[in-house]
Order: structure tokens, then sequence, then C-alpha cells
């Protein structure tokens, strides 16, 4: 068993590290950022949206902005779109799951925000559709997936794909990434 346990370690630590060496994948990392403190200076807000724990990923880093990541601060407005369990059944018992996100942004998301959409496989149909109406409002996308991408690669302003094809690996990168994003909006924010 402490075999498996390390063996587990060592893979999210080849996975960080590949993601370390990648200079265009450190860019885009470094270009998500700027264009959320851009967006945050100009008074709009981050909405994150995933499915399973990429839902808990989508809350666990709205709450970083939203209360405090480092620094004790005001708030940073996000919202994560997996939230409200009456907004959530709503849609999907009267129009379907895969527009659970996009009917969401289309009431709530207005031009000059950012939308994070996550998805290990690059193609949940509801962060498609809600990428789709982000591109109808002038909503800026950004897409956490894994190494392939998915439908997300192509349509999204910035695809972060984590160069692992492993569920849980991939979303343990998600979080770093995100936990980067919200760091560095904090400090352009906040830090004097």
């Amino acid at each position: 068993m402490k075999q498996t346990i390390k063996t587990i370690i060592e893979d999210s630590i080849s996975v960080k590290q590949a993601i370390l060496q990648n200079d265009a994948l450190i860019s885009k990392i470094e270009l998500a950022a700027n264009k959320m403190i851009e967006s945050y200076k100009n008074g709009h807000k981050t909405i994150f949206a995933g499915n399973g724990g990429s839902a808990a990923d989508a809350q666990h880093l709205a709450a970083e902005l939203v209360n405090r990541f480092c620094i004790d601060r005001d708030g940073i407005p996000a919202l994560a779109l997996s939230t409200d369990t009456s907004i959530i059944t709503s849609i999907a018992n009267d129009y379907g799951y895969d527009v659970l996100f996009s009917r969401q942004i289309a009431a709530q998301g207005k031009n000059g925000d950012i939308f994070i959409g996550i998805s290990t496989s690059g193609n949940s149909e509801n962060i498609i559709k809600a990428i789709q109406t982000c591109k109808e409002k002038n909503i800026f996308t950004v897409g956490f997936t894994g190494e392939k991408g998915g439908k997300m690669a192509s349509m999204c302003d910035i695809c972060i794909c984590v160069p692992s094809t492993e569920t849980a690996r991939i979303q343990e990168a998600h979080i770093m990434i995100g936990h980067i994003l919200c760091g560095l909006v904090e400090n352009a924010i906040f830090k004097q």
C-alpha cells in the first residue's frame, strides 16, 4: 500500500513538473490572470462552472475570491453556477441539464465578465453551451481541461490543457492553477 501511495504522489508531481516546464502553458495562465485583473479593474466578475468534482472546484475558487485567499481584504465578485439548487433543479427540469449553465449566464453574465469553465474531458455539453452563450454576450472564456482539450480547446479564448489524461491528476492541477489565478488577482488588486 505504501508504494501505491508513493506512486500516486509521484504521478501528481510529474503532472505539475510538466506544467512547470511548459512555457506556453505558463503563458496561458499568465494571460488568464491578466484578463481577470483587467476585468476586475473595470468593475466586472468571474463566473465559474463545472460538473461533479469540477463543480466543487468552481465553488472552491469562487469562495477564494469572494472571501479571501491570502490577504485580509474586501471581497472580489465571483460566483459558481453550481450552488443554487432551486435554479439548478428548475432549469434541469424545465429545459434540460445541457442548458444549466448557459441559462444562468444569459441571466447574470455581462459583457466584460470572465467565464472559467472546468471540464476534465473538455466535452461537457453544458460547459460547451455556456461558452457559446458567453461568445454571444462578449464574455471572455477560459477553459480548464485535460491534455486533449476536447471541444473546448478550439472554443475558449484561452484553454489551459493539463498534460494528463487521468481525471484525478487533472483535477489536482486545476486547483493549483486556480489558486495561482486567485493569488495573482488578489495581489494585483490589493497588495501595497
